[in-house]
């Protein structure tokens, strides 16, 4: 393999610094309210220096997702090296996703504008990794239904979803807000409604 020449790696050091920033900002101001400009003025260079990495502010989206994915697969894979039920799995799984979601390091997306869904639909790596993701989670459920920890009559796909959707969970942030509860107790709360219901059982 050859050795990256200094201009390489500078450009991809300048090209880390600008997914991170956008990153933040997501996560921070969600898609609708961040500019390219802010990145630009973020990572400290020009917005056409910018352009010549991503052609658009769907392609940065799309870059900030691809590396959340990565880290989420990195996690998924050492998970799954841990001996548990496959309910634990999907629990630590979900876990995982509310820490990064309360550490402000999960990009936050809209899910209807269509511009940034085209966008996405179209970015290869993205698109691969989310298929990883929802693999490796789809063999947890199956298994967990297949083993009665997850009621067999829920669709799969619902089950997916509703993990998904921890990512972006509203109620996160409001716990939070309140400042009873620690970024920790937030998440077994989440949790316990999430896998258990709302019902005494």
């Amino acid at each position: 393999m050859t050795k990256p020449s200094f201009r390489e790696r500078v450009l991809q050091a300048r090209e880390d610094a600008i997914v991170a920033s956008v990153n933040r900002l997501l996560a921070d101001k969600g898609f609708e309210s961040m500019t390219v400009d802010e990145v630009a003025a973020d990572v400290g260079i020009a917005k056409a220096s910018l352009y010549k990495h991503f052609p658009s502010k769907e392609a940065l989206a799309a870059a900030a997702m691809t590396t959340v994915l990565d880290r989420a697969l990195a996690f998924l894979e050492q998970e799954a090296k841990r001996e548990a039920a496959p309910v634990e799995h999907l629990k630590a799984a979900a876990r995982w996703t509310m820490q990064v979601t309360l550490a402000g390091e999960m990009p936050s997306l809209p899910s209807q504008n269509s511009t940034l869904r085209t966008a996405l639909m179209q970015h290869r790596g993205y698109l691969d990794r989310v298929m990883m993701v929802s693999e490796r989670l789809g063999t947890w459920i199956t298994a967990a239904q297949a083993g009665g920890e997850i009621d067999p009559k829920l669709p799969a796909e619902a089950v997916l979803y509703t993990i998904y959707a921890r990512a972006c969970d509203p109620v996160l942030p409001f716990l939070r807000a309140g400042g009873r509860l620690s970024d920790e107790q937030v998440i077994e709360v989440v949790l316990a409604t999430c896998f258990n219901g709302l019902m005494t059982r």
